[in-house]
């Protein structure tokens, strides 16, 4: 991990289809619809002033872990976020065909 990482445990409602999402310090998406919004410049620092949902546009695999790509809807920063247990990428895959 960066040290410019600054764990968070903040639990948030999505923006994009409303589901109550409870934080462990490491959740920077939603579980749900895998959006999440722009608020960091270095992850946990809640200092990014884009505020843009980041909107999932694809999955990776890498070394057996699936990685989800955003793309920021305002400012069209690109991201990659691990992807957890609890994630619907089934879900996500499927309205990908």
């Amino acid at each position: 991990m960066s040290e410019k990482f600054q764990r968070k445990i903040e639990d948030f409602e999505c923006e994009n289809c409303g589901a109550l999402v409870i934080g462990n310090g490491f959740t920077n998406h939603c579980p749900v619809c895998l959006f999440s919004k722009h608020v960091d410049i270095f992850p946990g620092d809640r200092a990014e002033e884009c505020q843009g949902l980041m909107e999932p546009i694809g999955v990776e695999l890498e070394k057996g872990k699936y990685i989800i790509l955003q793309k920021c809807l305002k400012c069209g920063k690109m991201w990659r976020n691990e992807a957890r247990p609890e994630d619907d990428i089934g879900q996500f895959l499927t309205n990908l065909l």
